[in-house]
């Protein structure tokens, strides 16, 4: 497809239905119309981006070799995942390598780097090798040791999906070596007393909802606050869309889940 012939296509269809509400008879005003119209004031040039090269780290077998993962994150951090296939090898860029060293020193950090650059696995990485790391030491991880606040659903529920591709393929369902679960307010009274009986490993939420359950006192938020008592990280995804009155909010709920849960945030 040659996408330039495409939107002369679509401008000149946009145009054709915009001009056919209305019939100009005036002369000098007609002119000053098809001038703006040739001009292209009512629609922006063409966007020609190209695709940014992140620079590339090191495999997960490097790191499971150089002790910085547990041996289990070869079968779990694989590309091309499906239920039939464990896919491929994968090759991390180096600012994820950066954030899982930063992690394994036991430090908090912030990643700031372009779109599709896989920002999700610079923590999920970190978190799955930590609950793995702690079970084979004779550690149960029978509570949360990970909260992670989404600004909105949809990007909780695409993640969700990543983790399932993760942690679920290869494993099966609820065979997972690390448990995950979404507590947004989109399931159902049985699905939040699952998680109330049987806390995962991760929780997949969104700043309103954890609001709402550490200062809720009805069944069942106050049991998944108590199963967070020895959380370990606490990761807020798309930082920079919390401003002004909604990121004091944001700041003041960091505060409350580090004093209701005892965090040992790393």
């Amino acid at each position: 497809m040659d996408v330039f012939a495409f939107r002369q296509r679509l401008i000149a269809d946009y145009e054709r239905f915009s001009r056919s509400f209305s019939r100009i008879r005036a002369d000098d005003i007609a002119q000053f119309l098809d001038a703006a119209y040739h001009a292209e004031q009512f629609w922006p040039a063409p966007l020609v981006q190209l695709n940014s090269h992140f620079v590339p780290g090191g495999t997960i077998e490097d790191l499971v070799d150089a002790r910085l993962l547990h041996e289990e994150c070869r079968k779990i951090f694989r590309t091309d995942k499906t239920p039939q296939d464990l896919g491929k090898a994968m090759r991390l860029h180096k600012h994820q390598e950066d954030a899982i060293r930063v992690a394994h020193q036991g430090e908090s950090y912030v990643l700031t780097t372009g779109t599709g650059s896989g920002k999700s696995l610079a923590y999920f990485i970190p978190i799955v090798n930590d609950v793995l790391r702690r079970r084979s030491q004779g550690d149960p991880c029978t509570g949360i040791s990970a909260i992670v606040i989404y600004p909105m659903n949809a990007l909780c529920n695409s993640q969700l999906e990543e983790l399932q591709k993760f942690l679920t393929y290869g494993y099966g369902a609820g065979k997972e070596p690390v448990t995950y679960a979404r507590y947004t307010g989109q399931e159902s009274q049985d699905e939040r007393q699952k998680i109330a009986e049987n806390p995962p490993d991760i929780l997949l939420t969104n700043y309103v909802m954890l609001e709402l359950i550490m200062t809720r006192q009805d069944f069942p938020d106050p049991q998944v606050v108590a199963h967070a008592q020895g959380l370990r990280f606490l990761v807020l995804d798309e930082l920079h869309t919390y401003r002004g009155r909604q990121g004091a909010d944001v700041a003041m709920l960091v505060r409350r889940v580090r004093e209701g849960c005892v965090a040992n945030f790393a």
